[in-house]
């Protein structure tokens, strides 16, 4: 369905302004390649924190508290 959407919102700009249009078709993936890095980062940043938590909490569990669901 997303894939969809896009391809209904390129084709709507490309009968608005095909030199736009034709210019996201050709940056696209240049874009996608500049964000792997930061997807990188933030999956790194993710886990810290995640480690973090489990740090922090480890005290509780070892005590027994369990969450009320």
């Amino acid at each position: 369905m997303n894939a969809l959407l896009l391809l209904i919102g390129w084709c709507i700009l490309f009968l608005l302004s095909w030199p736009v249009a034709v210019l996201a078709l050709v940056a696209w993936p240049f874009v996608w390649l500049l964000s792997i890095p930061l997807r990188l980062i933030g999956i790194g940043v993710g886990a810290i924190l995640a480690l973090i938590k489990s740090i922090l909490f480890l005290p509780a569990r070892i005590l027994g508290y369990r969450p009320h669901r």
